[in-house]
């Protein structure tokens, strides 16, 4: 890392509620800043990847809202939050009563601001940048929030899912319609209007559904 993590986080986002959870506060990047104008080489100088965790995406938020609003679902359960990001599903399911939360998450950066956000909503969360997929997950319940966007990343991701899904783990994953979302696998359990930013997304609401996988 060319930048420290924790400096730059708290320099380039400013603490905010995601709109569709009001409940939780991040870091979280708005126009305000110059993160949201920072190209791939600005961020390569810096040596910062694509700052996903500095965004409260559609899917995640549409997860966390589920979540709290249906508490026994991750409630005295050990859970594994995939793909964690801003730490937003797992701040939500600590708050939900999880015995234990795991945020997992490749990018380096993402554990500070994990830590940073964890610490904000006053919970404690275990957290781990070894790559999750295709391994054996020692939880009652996986979390994903939008994590169908890339073919490839999708095609890894269906398998292990299925498979920890047919060995009796609860896996939970909010899409808001993205491409490679296999619907054919997944059973239907809530539906929200969650308001995004435009410059994300190509309109200022996405309709998000949280899925189980059967």
């Amino acid at each position: 890392m060319k930048t420290d993590p924790r400096t730059f986080i708290l320099e380039n986002t400013d603490l905010m509620p995601p709109p569709h959870v009001p409940e939780i506060r991040l870091h979280l990047a708005t126009e305000a800043h110059e993160l949201w104008l920072k190209t791939e080489e600005d961020l390569d100088k810096i040596g910062l990847p694509p700052p996903f965790w500095a965004f409260a995406w559609a899917g995640g938020q549409g997860l966390a809202r589920f979540i709290l609003d249906h508490p026994e679902t991750v409630a005295g359960k050990r859970v594994l939050d995939f793909a964690s990001g801003s730490g937003l599903v797992a701040i939500a399911a600590k708050l939900a009563g999880a015995l234990d939360v795991l945020a997992a998450d490749i990018d380096p950066w993402t554990e500070t601001a994990v830590s940073l956000n964890a610490a904000e909503n006053g919970v404690e969360l275990r957290f781990t940048r070894e790559d999750q997929v295709g391994k054996a997950v020692d939880a009652d319940v996986i979390l994903a929030g939008d994590v169908f966007y890339d073919r490839d990343f999708a095609g890894a991701l269906i398998p292990w899912f299925t498979r920890l899904a047919g060995g009796g783990r609860l896996v939970l994953v909010g899409d808001p319609g993205r491409s490679y979302c296999p619907k054919d696998r997944l059973e239907q359990l809530a539906v929200y209007d969650v308001p995004v930013t435009r410059v994300l997304e190509d309109s200022e609401v996405k309709r998000t559904t949280v899925w189980r996988f059967r």
